[in-house]
């Protein structure tokens, strides 16, 4: 059964290292969709299905990081993360919360051999 929780800020840097060492330092890739919901400019995709390298958050900066294959995301002082864990369709659902009430969603999934060696012309 599918479980949100909030992430308490002080374990962060723990977590994510933790969740990259155990679901993402394998031969089979893991999807990262990455979706951004803001106020002021809207709905926007910034990745779809991208290899998923890691996730970071430096306490030293005040930033999250999603590192993927030939790029990575930034968010500075996110105020909220929270994770939703157990879906059947997902390996992990992340949500950050910012003050000024932007969202970004964090949708990992996993890839395998077909969708690692699958590519378009």
């Amino acid at each position: 059964m599918a479980k949100t929780t909030q992430i308490p800020r002080n374990e962060w840097p723990d977590y994510f290292n933790n969740f990259t060492r155990q679901h993402l330092r394998n031969e089979l890739p893991d999807l990262v969709t990455l979706e951004v919901l803001s106020p002021r400019m809207g709905d926007q995709i910034y990745a779809r299905d991208a290899r998923l390298l890691g996730l970071s958050f430096d306490p030293h900066s005040d930033a999250f990081e999603v590192l993927m294959e030939g790029a990575d995301h930034m968010t500075f002082q996110p105020a909220e993360i929270w994770a939703l864990e157990g879906d059947p369709d997902m390996l992990a659902v992340f949500e950050l919360v910012q003050n000024d009430g932007t969202k970004q969603l964090i949708h990992i999934k996993e890839g395998g051999p077909l969708m690692a060696s699958h590519k378009t012309s």
